[in-house]
């Protein structure tokens, strides 16, 4: 029994060690799992990047560029050669099985797809091609070039090349033919020297001269010449050949081939960053090759314009061009023009304040005794409020310290000639009536051609009420001029308390009481034909009219108070008056 129970005893030991080593045995086991699952992923990727398919090869040598597996196997072609390349760093044997094959369809796909890029490229130089159909297509296939330039970089400079000098000829010959067919559409007789602001109408003119005005555009109004910065900013571009009998301003033909500039070089700029995978300096550098042959003709055909250029409206609109194509090209964040726009800017700048100076200057020089004594608006003034007014307008919408100060300039030289003017008429009262005229003139042309309050209007405004102030005391004095001054000698007594040499104005303030009842009516009707008669504005002449008879109401109710009892009796009723002052209401 015992031997029996030893054996059972052995025999359960021996089980024992069965199971810790069965155990172990598992534990290794699902370790080695454990470890050929973790490592089944990564070597079934590195395997599946690493082989060579078939499908591969098929694709890089026999499927079209433009068929969209070619572009599939590309990419896998790429990634491949991406990876035996960091293979090889770790020694891997296995990338010298892959390796000649990788090599051969690399040169395949490059050799197909630079001879499709260079026929894209070649089809920008077909006459007529809209650049933007080639374009497109190359950007389909943007993949290509990133190809060429992680693989073959002289290939890839070759390609780079060939579209640099493509599109640099076909810009240049494009914009030179536009520019050069533009130009013809320019009014024929352009403003020189002889159209400054100060020169009598006379100068430059011959017996023999005659003007076409319909071929010479206006140089001091701007009518709807405002419209290049506002509703045709962004018009379509003027077809030279579908506008062959129309003439323009050349601010016109301005904004429409830098508009032209403004949509390609925009495109150009956002196709190289794009298709060629470059930013910022080395963008503007192929941006610079491409457009720089364009941008100098432009810059070399404005020059040509502002040297010769008389016309300051085109001057300032052409700058404002410019302010406001340069904020357009940074709305579609291309900032590869802003040299380009700074050059104009130098150009166009000096030039306009020189011709501006010229105007003021012209001005400044006029002899007053050259012209005809006239009290009615002066050509001079006539061409000084169409040009504020133009000015003026334009700065509303862009401010520019620059021109804000040259007008106050040409302000005040105009209002120097306008006093220097006056002073040719030998009576004060014409000379109020030059003054009255010609600050009306101005006032009213900016009031209808501006919109917000400007320093030219608030200027000759004040200058306007000012003589018209002391006007209605220049016409109403022959008339009642009696009557004003012992009103005013009388008020200054009260105020002092001097009531004895008050009284002694009794007798005199009878007889003018007496004259003023006998004339008062005849001295209305004189005074209105004597202000309309001396100013061609209805209105401004009705206006007049209203302030002298206001004024002389006013002097006749102050007059009331001052007289004594008896001298009192003797006015007329101030309602007879009022009832025939409203006779000469006008209803302009």
């Amino acid at each position: 029994m015992e031997s029996m129970l030893m054996n059972f005893q052995s025999d359960l030991g021996s089980i024992s060690s069965e199971i810790l080593s069965l155990q172990r045995k598992s534990v290794t086991m699902s370790q080695q799992l454990s470890n050929r699952q973790l490592i089944r992923g990564p070597l079934s990727q590195f395997i599946e990047d690493m082989t060579v398919s078939e499908t591969l090869i098929a694709g890089i040598m026999d499927c079209p560029v433009t068929e969209k597996e070619f572009l599939i196997q590309l990419q896998t072609l790429n990634h491949k050669i991406n990876f035996v390349k960091e293979q090889s760093f770790k020694e891997a044997k296995s990338c010298f099985d892959v390796k000649d094959i990788l090599e051969k369809l690399k040169v395949k796909a490059m050799a197909k797809i630079r001879t499709y890029l260079l026929e894209q490229i070649y089809k920008f130089r077909k006459p007529m091609t809209n650049y933007q159909v080639p374009q497109n297509n190359m950007l389909k296939y943007k993949f290509f070039f990133e190809f060429i330039m992680a693989n073959e970089r002289n290939v890839a400079e070759e390609i780079c090349g060939e579209y640099i000098d493509t599109m640099s000829k076909i810009y240049y010959s494009y914009f030179k033919s536009y520019s050069s067919r533009l130009i013809k559409l320019q009014f024929e007789e352009k403003a020189s020297k002889d159209d400054l602001m100060g020169v009598e109408d006379t100068a430059g003119k011959s017996m023999f001269h005659k003007t076409t005005l319909k071929h010479k555009g206006t140089v001091f109004s701007i009518d709807t010449r405002g419209e290049v910065l506002s509703s045709q900013l962004e018009a379509p571009i003027i077809v030279p050949h579908t506008a062959s009998k129309m003439r323009y301003h050349y601010e016109a033909l301005f904004r429409s081939e830098q508009y032209a500039l403004v949509d390609n070089a925009c495109r150009e700029y956002l196709f190289l960053t794009e298709f060629f995978k470059v930013r910022n300096m080395q963008a503007l550098d192929i941006f610079n090759q491409v457009m720089g042959k364009t941008l100098n003709l432009m810059i070399k055909n404005l020059q040509s314009f502002v040297d010769d250029c008389y016309d300051t409206i085109a001057l300032f609109l052409c700058w404002h061009l410019v302010m406001r194509y340069q904020l357009t090209c940074h709305k579609r964040a291309v900032p590869a023009l802003d040299k380009h726009w700074e050059t104009l800017t130098a150009i166009i700048w000096p030039r306009f304040v020189y011709v501006f100076q010229l105007n003021i200057k012209s001005i400044q020089m006029c002899d007053p005794i050259k012209f005809n004594k006239e009290t009615g608006p002066h050509y001079i003034t006539r061409r000084y409020a169409e040009f504020s007014a133009a000015m003026v307008s334009i700065v509303e919408g862009f401010p520019c310290e620059g021109a804000t100060q040259l007008l106050a300039e040409l302000r005040e030289a105009v209002q120097c000639f306008l006093f220097k003017m006056a002073a040719i008429f030998p009576s004060r009262t014409q000379q109020l009536v030059f003054h009255i005229n010609n600050c009306d003139l101005v006032l009213g042309v900016l009031m209808e051609r501006t919109q917000d309050p400007s320093k030219e209007a608030e200027s000759f405004r004040e200058q306007l009420n000012t003589c018209s102030v002391e006007f209605v005391e220049e016409v109403l004095s022959p008339h009642f001029g009696g009557i004003i001054q012992l009103l005013k000698e009388s008020e200054v007594l009260l105020e002092k308390g001097q009531t004895d040499d008050l009284k002694r104005q009794e007798g005199k303030a009878l007889a003018l009481v007496q004259s003023f009842t006998n004339n008062w009516k005849r001295a209305l009707e004189e005074i209105y034909r004597e202000v309309l008669r001396s100013f061609p504005s209805l209105v401004l002449g009705g206006i007049l009219v209203q302030r002298a008879m206001t004024q002389l109401v006013q002097y006749y109710h102050r007059l009331h108070k001052i007289l004594p009892p008896n001298a009192r009796t003797q006015l007329t009723n101030i309602h007879h008056i009022m009832v025939e002052i409203k006779k000469y209401k006008t209803n302009y």
